[in-house]
C-alpha cells in the first residue's frame, strides 16, 4: 500500500468515526469466507457499518478525531481487526453473540458508546443487555400509558354504577306523590260556612234600647 493509499484509507476511517456514538472493534479472525460474508450481510440488515482495517491506520485515524480520546482502545489493536459503527448501542454486541453460538468468534476487542470505554471480550454480555434508545422510549411510554389506561377504565365503568344508584330513586318518586294526593282531602275545611251567626247579634241590638 502506497503512502497516498494509506492517507485515503485513514480519511475514510475518519469519516466513519466522525460523530459516531457507537464504535466496536472486533476480531473476525477464524471466520471463513462464507461466514464473513454472512456476518457482513447481517451487519448491513442491522444498520451497522462494518470495515476490516489495519491496526496502525485505525489508530492514526482515531488520533485525528477531535472531541474523543480513543487511546484507551489502542492496546487492543492487534491481529485481525474490524470496526463496527452503529446508531443502536447494543446492536453490534447482539450481532456478535448471534455468531458465537458454536464458536468463540467473532471476539470483542473494545468498544466506545455512551461516552464510556469497554475493553475486553468479557464485556460482551453487558453490552448486549444495554437498552437501546428505542427500547427505553418504549418503556417510558408504557409507564405513562398505564395510569391513563386505569383512568379510562374507571370512566368506562362509572356510567353503569350511576345508573344502578339512580334507578331506585326514580321508582320511589311516585310513592311520595301518591302520599300527597291522599293527604289533600284532609286539608279541606268546610266549617268556615258557620259565619252566618253574625246577623243574630244585630237582631238583639234593638232590645238593648
Amino acid at each position: 500500500m502506497t503512502k497516498e493509499e494509506k492517507v485515503l484509507v485513514i480519511q475514510e476511517i475518519k469519516e466513519m468515526l466522525q460523530d459516531a456514538k457507537v464504535v466496536y472493534v472486533t476480531n473476525l479472525e477464524g471466520l471463513n469466507a462464507a461466514q464473513t460474508s454472512d456476518f457482513r450481510r447481517q451487519a448491513f440488515k442491522s444498520n451497522i457499518t462494518l470495515k476490516v482495517v489495519k491496526n496502525t491506520l485505525l489508530q492514526k485515524a482515531m488520533e485525528q478525531i477531535e472531541g474523543v480520546d480513543y487511546s484507551e482502545m489502542f492496546p487492543t489493536f492487534k491481529g485481525n481487526t474490524a470496526v463496527m459503527i452503529a446508531d443502536t448501542a447494543n446492536a453490534p454486541a447482539k450481532l456478535i453473540q448471534s455468531f458465537r453460538k458454536k464458536d468463540a468468534i467473532p471476539a470483542l476487542k473494545s468498544a466506545y458508546l455512551q461516552e464510556t470505554f469497554y475493553v475486553g471480550d468479557e464485556n460482551l454480555d453487558a453490552l448486549a443487555n444495554i437498552k437501546s434508545r428505542e427500547e427505553m422510549i418504549g418503556e417510558i411510554i408504557g409507564l405513562l400509558q398505564s395510569p391513563i389506561r386505569r383512568v379510562l377504565s374507571a370512566l368506562e365503568n362509572k356510567p353503569d354504577t350511576v345508573t344502578k344508584v339512580e334507578a331506585p330513586a326514580a321508582e320511589a318518586a311516585p310513592v311520595v306523590e301518591e302520599a300527597k294526593e291522599e293527604e289533600a282531602p284532609v286539608a279541606e275545611a268546610p266549617a268556615v260556612e258557620e259565619t252566618p251567626e253574625a246577623p243574630e247579634a244585630e237582631g238583639e241590638a234593638p232590645a238593648a234600647e
